[in-house]
């Protein structure tokens, strides 16, 4: 029994230690079976294998995109045919020929109506946010200035448009208009739908013969006066499919919001007619020199036929273009029976007046650009941009004219001395030199200012001879030397202080040290270079002797003599601290000149030069009211000023300024000062009457001598005595002795009221 045992367990341990045998090993040794894997998918780099899984993605979401395709097209096609389904459903029992009509006419019809239902919901309301009622009846016009006696002399700003109302407007170019624009006008409600399908029929035939090759048609548009009035009043893209069913919403608007007269209206007042003219009562000016409600038959039909292509018809360039759109719209009128075909026939054969060449150009003026920069002062951008505005100015525009003319003529007899021209250019040379070879004028220059002594008011005032040559306005900013012409302030200076106008003075040479404040060296001389001792303080003035100022100013005080100067006008940061201002050497505009020299007929009231008086907007209220303000109210100085005119006006008798009386004929009332200063540059007369000042500055722009031996006298002079003579029938002079304009001290914005006193 125990060698059993022993066999068995031996037994068991070799089995243990061999190897299983194939039976064993398939069947009672065998671990448990587990499930194969799938091969999985391998991503390889450089392949264009693509991976099972994906494949299968794509090809589920391009079927259910084929699915959804399929069932869009199937539900359009429903909707589509929903029409043309339901009326047959409904008609299947009717008559054959109501039958028949009805499946011809009904579903184009509900089509239309679905259609335009949804253009509706989609463009009204964006026709509600863009529509407004004041953009429509608000556009931009020209602003109108007006002298002193309501003469219209010039526009500004805004557009080159004038606002004309309906009853102002000739009835001929209404007829003309709507006859070529819309001749439904009056029954359409901003939209024709049958000149919008006549268009439609015009562009597709065209299109077809752009493909042929056959003959096109003219094209003919189908908006309305509505339409265009939309289109020229809001900002969109008027030319897109999506612009034009905004344009027909916004031209339904305007519909329901204004009257038919009132959209014409405003139509005919935005109408571009050509470069810079917008409105038919700026296309009347600017082509036939007449207002809008002279039109004839003839010029209305013209101006209502170039209005598609204004530039290329324009009369000035193409008149025979012109004439021929002309007589197409005298026979649209007569199509639409607005003239008979014998009107039209009278009309064809009028000789119409186009405005000449020589008065079609915008004239410049050194007048304008002054007012220009005034009102950018004045009025606030939007109140600019808008324009419309009447400017009533304090000029007179026939003395205007006439100061023009009065600087023009002299300077020119001084071009023709011979010590002018064999130095200098003349107008006429720069004029005849071609314009690419233009540089600055090089010919002699000149200034004119003329004030209204009580008010402050600027008469005239002239910047140089020639606009177009040279903008550069001399009047307002040239600074000059003044010369002499400031001789009358440092004695008012000093007779302020207590010198007598009746005393003497020594007209002897400058010692050294005798001047406070001035260099050692500092000898000034008489302009004759004689010394004549002793003489009296008038005649000193009136002569104009140089040695005296300067003791006159010394007496006076430097700084008392700057106050004077700052107080009646001048600009004292200009003005040195130096004796040589006794002797007027510092510079001023001559615009400063004649505010200053108002003093002396004033007694002494000195008033800020302002040329706008009232400026009123479209609307009829006045929002800006001229000025007046008072400068300088020295009451002190009345007796003295008055001293100082009683010697200026021995000045234009016996002194500098005598030929005012001998050779140009002044006879009236009158006081001033000449001024000359070194080599002949300059040469000045400021001059007052009891009703106004002037002052006159003539010179050459690059500082350069005008000739030997110029002086005040007969560069300036002259021009003052050619305009004052103008002058003087508006504003006649009287007695400058015996009175004194005395100005009530007004602090309003409103000019004072003056007081002659004779």
């Amino acid at each position: 029994m125990p060698a059993k045992k022993t066999t068995r367990k031996s037994q068991k341990k070799t089995n243990a230690n061999s190897t299983p045998s194939k039976a064993t090993e398939n069947h009672s040794n065998r671990p448990p079976k587990k499930r194969a894997r799938k091969p999985t998918a391998k991503i390889q780099f450089g392949t264009k294998k693509i991976p099972a899984k994906t494949s299968t993605k794509k090809h589920s979401i391009i079927t259910t995109l084929l699915s959804f395709i399929t069932r869009l097209i199937a539900l359009t096609w429903k909707i589509s045919t929903f029409p043309f389904r339901y009326t047959h459903g409904k008609t299947q029992r009717w008559p054959l020929f109501p039958r028949w009509a009805a499946r011809i006419i009904l579903p184009p019809a509900i089509i239309g109506i679905i259609l335009c239902s949804i253009l509706a919901i989609i463009y009204i309301p964006r026709a509600n946010i863009i529509f407004d009622k004041e953009l429509v009846t608000k556009m931009p016009s020209r602003s109108t200035i007006y002298d002193r006696h309501g003469e219209a002399i010039g526009h500004l700003h805004g557009d080159n448009r004038f606002i004309a109302k309906y009853d102002n407007i000739s009835d001929n170019f209404i007829k003309a208009l709507i006859a070529r624009e819309d001749a439904r006008f009056y029954e359409h409600n901003g939209v024709d739908l049958k000149a919008l399908a006549r268009a439609g029929h015009i562009m597709l035939k065209n299109l077809y013969g752009k493909i042929t090759g056959s003959r096109r048609q003219n094209q003919q548009g189908g908006s309305t006066i509505s339409m265009q009035l939309a289109e020229n009043s809001f900002e969109y893209n008027g030319k897109s499919i999506d612009g034009k069913f905004l344009e027909i919403a916004l031209a339904r608007k305007i519909e329901a919001n204004f009257e038919k007269k009132e959209i014409l209206e405003m139509y005919m007042n935005r109408i571009f007619w050509g470069g810079s003219v917008k409105g038919i009562e700026s296309a009347s000016r600017n082509y036939f020199e007449k207002s809008a409600s002279q039109l004839t038959l003839a010029e209305s039909a013209m101006l209502a036929g170039i209005i598609s292509a204004p530039n290329g018809f324009n009369p000035f360039r193409h008149l025979d273009r012109a004439i021929k759109k002309r007589d197409i719209t005298l026979r649209s009128m007569v199509k639409y029976k607005f003239i008979t075909q014998a009107q039209a026939d009278e009309a064809m054969n009028e000789n119409i007046h186009i405005r000449p060449p020589e008065r079609r150009m915008n004239k410049k003026s050194y007048v304008m650009s002054t007012l220009d920069k005034e009102l950018d002062i004045i009025l606030q951008k939007n109140n600019i941009k808008m324009g419309g505005l009447t400017i009533n100015t304090t000029l007179d525009y026939t003395l205007q004219k006439n100061a023009e003319q009065a600087l023009h003529d002299h300077l020119r007899s001084i071009e023709l001395k011979p010590s002018y021209f064999q130095y200098h250019q003349t107008h006429s040379q720069y004029n005849n030199t071609p314009k690419d070879n233009r540089q600055a004028p090089q010919y002699i220059q000149g200034a004119l200012v003329c004030i209204e002594n009580h008010t402050g008011g600027i008469v005239s005032i002239v910047g140089g001879r020639n606009p177009y040559h040279s903008e550069y306005n001399r009047a307002t900013h040239a600074r000059r030397q003044v010369g002499s012409i400031f001789k009358p302030f440092v004695y008012l200076t000093a007779f302020d202080k207590g010198m007598s106008p009746f005393g003497h003075i020594s007209d002897d040479r400058i010692f050294r040290n005798e001047i406070d404040g001035a260099d050692p060296l500092w000898h000034p001389k008489n302009s004759d270079d004689t010394y004549q001792g002793r003489i009296k303080i008038a005649t000193a003035l009136s002569q104009s002797r140089n040695t005296p100022a300067v003791r006159v100013g010394n007496f006076a005080g430097l700084e008392n003599v700057r106050n004077t100067a700052h107080h009646t006008g001048f600009n004292k940061k200009f003005i040195p601290n130096q004796p040589s201002i006794y002797l007027g050497s510092f510079s001023a505009s001559p615009l400063e000149v004649a505010t200053a020299y108002t003093a002396f007929p004033n007694d002494c009231i000195v008033y800020r030069p302002f040329l706008i008086n009232e400026i009123i907007d479209a609307n009829g209220k006045v929002v800006y009211k001229g000025s007046g303000i008072m400068g300088w109210n020295n009451n002190a100085s009345k007796t003295s000023s008055r001293a100082v005119s009683n010697i200026l006006e021995q000045v234009t008798n016996y002194g500098t300024a005598r030929t005012l009386r001998t050779k140009y004929g002044f006879t009236k009332p009158a006081a001033g000062k000449t001024g000359t200063t070194n080599n002949s540059r300059d040469g000045w007369f400021a001059g007052y009457t009891t009703r106004l000042t002037c002052a006159v500055w003539v010179g050459m722009d690059d500082n350069s001598p005008v000739y030997r031996g110029a002086t005040g006298a007969s560069l300036a002079l002259p021009i003052w005595a050619n305009y004052m003579k103008h002058a003087d029938a508006s504003y006649p002079a009287s007695s400058l002795r015996n009175r004194a304009i005395i100005v009530e001290p007004n602090s309003s914005i409103n000019p004072p009221r003056a007081i002659i006193v004779e």
